[in-house]
């Protein structure tokens, strides 16, 4: 791998190890760029505090941070400043204006939840509603459309266990979609290394029929992630036995 925009930090609430170590694995792999993009926090105007990302409190250290190790490391590494957001509408404005401030270089859209926290189950817990699958897509590709994110991180988070053919429709839409617009579908690392329903073989199915091409996102919850090879090289395996062409840098973040 010679480039990965899917990094988070411990201010995630989930994820271990300083943001120094991040880079240096990721120059001990030998990879050209870094991208952080750690879970995105959002302003809830009723006053929740999500257990999953960081709090709009962290930005200043989080932008400070990285933008250090940027200029520390720049004749070793290219790093990007970013985010990974889910794309809920009626929360847009506010985080457009909590970001107004900051040099951000990129978002990915990872579609935890499909309405604001603490009113939507996690997308990735297993469902046979057509319904939930269908609002899924729906509004990544609205999403999308925004201009906002870069690519979609673990597309088919979305565990959806009912009719196959069901599965294939909405996931095929999406495929096309992506396809349409250039947009390479992630093989998610730390879904493939730990065994998770993401990223599946029924899934990239789909991408091969469409004609669809691949990233390999490692989003990486901690530093040894971003050097490990064994699970990249399993990744790659999976585009090659899909025949997905495997796209190395995001068009002007190379």
């Amino acid at each position: 791998m010679l480039a990965n925009y899917h990094t988070h930090t411990v201010r995630c609430q989930h994820a271990r190890g300083e943001d120094r170590e991040y880079v240096e694995h990721a120059i001990a792999h030998g990879m050209k760029v870094l991208g952080f993009s750690d879970h995105c926090p959002w302003i809830f105007d009723d006053g929740y505090v999500s257990g999953t990302r960081m709090s709009p409190t962290q930005l200043d250290d989080y932008f400070k941070s990285l933008t250090a190790l940027k200029e520390e490391y720049a004749s070793d590494i290219r790093i990007y400043i970013g985010f990974e957001s889910e794309y809920i509408p009626e929360l847009m404005e506010a985080q457009d204006r909590l970001f107004a401030d900051y040099p951000v270089d990129y978002m990915i859209l990872g579609e935890h939840f499909t309405e604001r926290e603490p009113y939507s189950p996690y997308t990735g817990f297993e469902t046979t509603d057509e319904s939930a699958l269908k609002k899924y897509i729906d509004l990544i590709i609205e999403g999308m459309e925004s201009g906002r994110y870069k690519y979609v991180a673990h597309p088919d988070l979305l565990n959806f266990v009912g009719s196959s053919e069901v599965y294939k429709e909405h996931y095929g839409r999406l495929c096309r979609y992506l396809k349409s617009k250039n947009i390479p579908v992630e093989i998610n690392l730390l879904g493939v290394r730990d065994g998770r329903h993401y990223t599946s073989e029924k899934f990239l199915k789909i991408a091969q029929k469409t004609g669809c091409s691949a990233i390999i996102g490692c989003d990486a919850h901690f530093p040894e992630a971003l050097s490990h090879t064994v699970p990249m090289e399993k990744c790659v395996q999976l585009a090659q036995r899909f025949g997905l062409e495997l796209v190395d840098y995001i068009p002007g973040l190379e």
